[in-house]
């Protein structure tokens, strides 16, 4: 608690220095989750800035989504001074994260064999395509493994294969990089000494995919893509009522399908023997779909929502992105915090972010830097690893750092 009473936003990973060779989403978020937790994250950018700085479309988002809680410093690395500059810094670290194709750190001194011969307690985080086997000279993209891996074939309509709605594997490629360093951390503390930690897109596909693998294992039947997959349980749909609107409802279980049928008033249904269980609805769920989407179609889709809430049964309004913005429990709960834009058309103006998932001692883990500025840092990383002013004065005129 402070002096004032109010309390303290937990920062589990104060004091651990975090250096960041990274781009696109994979690598940035693994630094974004140590910077959350805490942690002092610096971001080596190139000369120019890192790319997604000047993204357009669905990529506009992405360096304010994740690069909020760090420091910026831009380093031209194919030049010598610059190189030793960043040496220097990832020598300094607890932990270095990067996500470039495999041997492309080798020739600036910048990987685990070399940092780690500087600093043996270095904590040393690889993102790539694929862990090294086959196919780790592939180039990959979130696009790409969710392919190959599964999740486009699950996601889609028969013989429509169709990527997942987000940046799934990079995100979830990013925090388990984040929590093998968080694991390595505390193995540090029993050897004193560090490691490397390798998280790859393909293999975070897989594992999602486990569960559908798993299935053919043990059942002997694959698993139709889920758009026509065999559903477990009877009403567990998206519903088309009144005026057009959309809602999902659903009843998973024998005591639900009562309080659904008592909730909406039919009483026919729930005396129905043919419909008495779980396994009994789903062989006749054509059938009571049909009857449901006829009967459902004159409400609309908040009363629906108002009506299965007092129940105490699942529901969702269909929502887009944008709409979340105006979602109550978020404003409600502090789940959206303000960050200013760093680039673009709206650099300067200040919008809403998603923070990290998670409330420790109470608490969201918020906003303690915004979003950098190209170099902002520069000069006060520098001169924190040994720089003096004149010479940080000459790498700026020489274009080495910006």
């Amino acid at each position: 608690m402070t002096a004032a009473g109010e309390r303290l936003v937990p920062q589990p990973l104060q004091g651990l220095r975090v250096v960041e060779l990274t781009h696109m989403v994979m690598g940035p978020t693994c630094g974004m989750v140590l910077a959350d937790l805490g942690a002092e994250v610096i971001k080596i950018e190139p000369i120019d800035g890192e790319g997604t700085r000047r993204l357009l479309g669905a990529g506009a988002g992405f360096f304010p989504m994740f690069n909020r809680n760090k420091k910026s410093v831009a380093i031209d690395l194919r030049r010598p001074e610059g190189a030793e500059a960043a040496r220097r810094l990832g020598a300094s670290a607890d932990v270095v994260a990067e996500n470039f194709k495999p041997g492309t750190l080798v020739k600036f001194g910048l990987d685990y064999k070399t940092l780690s011969a500087l600093n043996e307690r270095l904590i040393y985080v690889s993102h790539k395509g694929f862990l090294p086997g086959p196919y780790e000279h592939r180039t990959a993209l979130d696009e790409v493994v969710q392919m190959m891996g599964g999740l486009a074939y699950m996601t889609g309509r028969p013989g429509d294969p169709l990527r997942a709605g987000t940046s799934v594997n990079d995100i979830m490629g990013g925090m388990f990089g984040a929590i093998g360093a968080m694991g390595a951390l505390i193995q540090r503390g029993i050897t004193g000494r560090g490691m490397e930690v390798q998280s790859a897109l393909f293999e975070n596909n897989v594992f999602l995919m486990g569960q559908h693998m798993l299935q053919y294992a043990v059942t002997g039947r694959a698993a139709a893509p889920m758009p026509a997959r065999e559903s477990p349980w009877a009403i567990y749909d998206v519903f088309t009522v009144r005026n057009g609107e959309q809602i999902f409802l659903a009843a998973v279980s024998d005591a639900q399908f009562k309080a659904f049928c008592s909730a909406m008033g039919y009483a026919d249904l729930q005396s129905d023997p043919a419909l008495a269980t779980n396994n009994q609805r789903v062989l006749a769920r054509p059938q009571l779909l049909a009857t449901l989407r006829e009967r459902l179609a004159s409400h609309s889709a908040d009363e629906l929502a108002a009506i299965f809430e007092a129940a105490g049964l699942p529901f969702a309004p269909i929502r887009k992105p944008e709409d979340l913005y105006d979602d109550p429990h978020l404003s409600a709960t502090g789940g959206l915090a303000d960050i200013v834009v760093p680039d673009g058309e709206k650099a300067g103006q200040t919008v809403k972010t998603t923070l990290f998932p998670i409330a420790m001692d109470g608490s969201r883990l918020g906003v303690r830097l915004q979003p950098p500025r190209l170099g902002e840092h520069t000069r006060e990383l520098l001169a924190g690893v040994g720089y003096t002013a004149q010479q940080i004065d000459d790498l700026r005129e020489q274009h080495v750092v910006a």
